[in-house]
């Protein structure tokens, strides 16, 4: 359990007993009953896919509570990517997360890029806390006034300031930067860097208190988000292979966009058959559409095509959308390729839509 008020001689004789590395393991090894829950899937391969999901959520909490925790040397990094992933992670997506504190101030600077999307948004809580993660502030790269080349200054802060401003509030300590693109290949990134306003830039010294801290949050991260993924799962069984609007209030509390609509599911296809989804995308920034494992992984899109999207879907004549999930390609154009997998979850997401369309479904015999 995290403990924010522990002191700094409790955390330097749980260091020097070793009582927070052994409470370290003890979480993590009981983190491997969400795998072995009672109503998830039990063969050896989704369990195969479980166990290796924790141990990138290990490598990802280390990385964020360990050697990237210092919200006086805030640095913009890759948490969840190609081999770390939760909660149903965007293809499109280039997150970047940075660890802040209200306590400070700092400026963003950067240059735009020709990204699709960019959005920049302030949190409180963790995973690594069991609180969710509430917002507390929010800005568009859209709302952010940049110069001819470019290039823009944000100030992230408590108290309002500057013509960019990104709000905080005293318990803020995460910065979330998520670009999505439509076309990875022709777009640019956005190119970021993050630094905390003030004389005394110098990082924080290590304490027993940051190690005992960090580990425990690492280790309540692994056994957090995986629990509280896999119950989500658990409840999209309910309606197999539909796709109906999640909740936004509970989205945003995790963390998730408020600009965006997400529609989360249960897929299950046999060889065979195929699953079709059809729908017909309003004025938005962006769609896509994608498939996850059981543990809301989504699947290897470095070697399969799991997603489709605004700029890579065929549109019908009536500017509808037909997309087709099977083991195996029928000859369509935005045929989905489910890696090997039988049944996981997925998700469609509509990005600061004009109106928000519940994607019909249909499973068929090829």
């Amino acid at each position: 359990m995290f403990t924010a008020g522990r002191s700094e001689a409790e955390a330097s004789e749980r260091i020097r007993t070793g009582a927070s590395w052994n409470e370290f393991c003890d979480t993590l090894k009981a983190a491997g009953a969400v795998i072995l829950r009672e109503g998830a899937p039990d063969d050896a391969f989704t369990r195969a896919e479980g166990f290796r999901y924790l141990s990138r959520l290990v490598r990802a909490g280390l990385e964020a509570f360990l050697e990237h925790a210092d919200p006086r040397a805030p640095s913009l990094r890759r948490t969840v990517h190609e081999t770390v992933k939760m909660g149903a992670d965007n293809p499109d997506n280039l997150y970047q997360n940075a660890a802040v504190s209200g306590q400070y101030e700092y400026r963003i600077t950067g240059r735009r890029g020709t990204v699709r999307y960019l959005s920049f948004s302030t949190q409180s809580g963790g995973y690594g806390e069991g609180l969710g993660l509430p917002a507390t502030g929010y800005l568009e790269a859209g709302d952010v006034a940049t110069g001819p080349d470019g290039r823009f200054e944000i100030q992230v802060s408590c108290e309002p300031k500057g013509e960019n401003w990104l709000p905080m509030k005293p318990d803020t300590g995460l910065l979330i930067v998520r670009q999505t693109f439509g076309d990875r290949a022709a777009e640019i990134p956005a190119e970021l860097s993050i630094e905390r306003v003030g004389a005394d830039r110098a990082p924080t010294p290590l304490t027993p208190l940051a190690v005992d801290r960090g580990l425990t949050r690492a280790a309540n991260l692994v056994g957090g988000a995986a629990a509280l993924f896999a119950g989500w799962a658990e409840g999209f069984r309910a309606r197999e292979n539909q796709l109906p609007r999640f909740d936004p209030a509970l989205s945003t509390a995790f963390g998730g966009d408020p600009s965006i609509a997400y529609y989360h599911g249960y897929w299950r296809v046999a060889p065979g058959e195929a699953l079709i989804i059809e729908a017909t995308p309003p004025a938005c920034d962006y769609w896509n559409f994608q498939l996850n494992n059981h543990w809301m992984e989504s699947l290897d899109y470095r070697h399969h095509r799991i997603a489709v999207n605004h700029a890579t879907a065929r549109l019908r004549d009536d500017g509808s959308v037909r997309i087709v999930v099977a083991h195996e390609d029928p000859g369509h154009d935005n045929w989905i390729d489910p890696a090997g997998h039988t049944f996981g979850t997925m998700c469609w997401r509509w990005v600061r839509a004009s109106s928000h369309p519940e994607p019909s479904t249909r499973l068929v015999k090829l």
